[in-house]
């Protein structure tokens, strides 16, 4: 027994509960499943809900199942939603005793734990390996521990491996100070999205009403240094004009010929009016970084009758918002090479140099376009968990920004005037990505209630499209989807829907029989 399932245990003991922090979902996996070991705790009704709460019953969801029935959990972003809820739900209710879990439920959650034990105060930080993580971070963590709705106090329990290490993190986080708050304007991508939003919604008309704005920022109480802030505006906002979203034009002139308005603040100079034009209006609309937008515009330019549903996947996935991608491992180097040669001539990017900043992150899309054409191609969750580490929580919110940015893309083709049958394949790939499928069930997904299982058993069964299911007589079409959703179907065609022989059920016609 170590010391994390020690502790755990001896919470239970206290008639206590405890959240353990781990620094992976894996270790919070194995952290859980190490600890059911230890406790004699039965709730089977739980193992079944956990089960149920996913649309497909995969190796990770039996993991968690196993764990839930002996009431200990495990919690992080690759749990569905309605896992993540249940588990949350139980350990208020007190069935579950102790949840090992990743960071992200250090956030804003108020749990009934007494304890809160850090398996580790190190992350891995890409080149630079492993690091400390931020004072704040283990404050968010440490401040779960003995909240005032619950319990009286708390104990936040941290692991040190020998005393160096001890008197490290004694001094780094018992005694450190929080790290400094800074603004989020600091970031590129946030100040470009917002001055767009804000000329386009028109709170910012001209360059001096810009500058105004965001003198009064925390951002410019910040940074203190306005001068250099204006040229980061300034490049901000030429490359807004540059990429066709923001109009600007030269100064308001009144009706005396003679007189010019002026920036009170700079000398003869004009102020600049600025406008979003359509386009700029729309990207603002959707929410979409500028870069991304004019990402994925210069993308379906280059979008012909050569290109297919890999080209439009791996633009989507080379953008910001698609972060993190999943990331391509040591041992996957050659696949996923030989998968880019294969496929080199459908991209709509160029590939950077090697030697580029960006190029990992280009592979890493790569490899996530790979896993959305593996789900569009109607692979089961277990195939993409074993062969793309990733599991179901993550594929959902994947699927989500996937369908967000295929939308927006549709949307700037449209504003841009493109080709007609580009919307329309978007228009298609937004379906395959929301449901998982191959093109040829998109006909029978225009019926409501029949998703991936559903059309792939018509199809297996001869019913390729609406003129097949009309054809198809409804006790045939009863014993492939039951009775109910085979009366819906019917209804939804408008056709006479006619008494169902006694004892029809949903999966009594044979394959053979067709």
């Amino acid at each position: 027994m170590d010391d994390i399932q020690r502790l755990a245990v001896e919470t239970i003991k206290m008639k206590k509960q405890a959240i353990v922090f781990a620094p992976s979902r894996a270790s919070a996996e194995k952290s859980a499943e190490e600890i059911s070991k230890l406790t004699n705790f039965q709730h089977p009704e739980m193992e079944e809900e956990v089960l149920k709460a996913a649309s497909s019953s995969t190796k990770q969801c039996r993991r968690l199942s196993r764990c839930v029935r002996k009431g200990i959990a495990f919690h992080h972003a690759g749990l569905v939603q309605k896992q993540k809820d249940l588990i949350e739900d139980e350990f208020r209710s007190g069935k579950i005793k102790v949840i090992c879990c990743t960071p992200t439920l250090a956030a804003g959650m108020s749990l009934p734990a007494y304890r809160v034990i850090i398996k580790s105060l190190k992350r891995f930080s890409g080149k630079w390996g492993m690091d400390w993580i931020p004072v704040l971070e283990y404050l968010q963590m440490a401040g779960r521990a003995g909240r005032p709705e619950f319990e009286k106090e708390g104990e936040a329990i941290t692991v040190a491996k020998d005393e160096n290490d001890k008197q490290e993190i004694y001094d780094r986080y018992v005694l450190g100070k929080p790290e400094e708050i800074y603004s989020k304007l600091a970031v590129e991508p946030v100040l470009r999205t917002y001055l767009l939003s804000l000329i386009a919604s028109g709170i910012i008309t001209d360059e001096k009403n810009m500058k105004d704005f965001f003198s009064k920022t925390f951002w410019a109480s910040q940074f203190r240094d306005f001068a250099k802030l204006e040229m980061i505006m300034d490049k901000m906002l030429n490359l807004l004009e540059e990429w066709e979203f923001v109009k600007i034009s030269g100064a308001d002139r009144v009706q005396d010929d003679f007189v010019v308005a002026k920036d009170l603040n700079k000398k003869n100079q004009e102020i600049r009016k600025l406008k979003a034009t359509l386009l700029g209006q729309r990207v603002s609309e959707l929410y979409l970084d500028p870069l991304t937008a004019r990402h994925l515009l210069d993308c379906l330019i280059k979008f012909n009758s050569e290109k297919d549903s890999f080209s439009l996947l791996q633009m989507i996935c080379h953008t910001l918002e698609m972060r993190p991608l999943l990331r391509v491992k040591a041992k996957e180097q050659d696949k996923i090479q030989e998968e880019l040669v294969k496929n080199y001539d459908k991209l709509l990017k160029e590939e950077p140099s090697a030697f580029d900043l960006e190029y990992n992150e280009f592979i890493n899309s790569i490899k996530t376009s790979l896993f959305f054409d593996a789900w569009i191609n109607e692979t089961n969750e277990d195939f993409l968990l074993e062969n793309f580490d990733i599991r179901p929580g993550e594929i959902r919110v994947k699927i989500e920004i996937a369908d967000w940015l295929l939308y927006a893309s549709s949307e700037l083709a449209r504003v841009s005037m493109m080709a007609g049958g580009l919307t329309k394949e978007i228009h298609n790939l937004r379906i395959r990505v929301k449901n998982g499928v191959k093109e040829e069930l998109l006909p029978l997904l225009k019926l409501k209630g029949v998703g991936r299982v559903r059309a792939r058993k018509m199809v297996i069964n001869g019913i390729k499209d609406l003129g097949d299911v009309k054809k198809t007589d409804l006790t045939s079409l009863a014993q492939m989807l039951g009775v109910k959703l085979a009366v819906d179907v019917h209804k939804q065609l408008g056709l006479e829907v006619r008494e169902i022989p006694k004892g029809t059920r949903k999966g009594q016609l044979s394959l053979e029989k067709f």
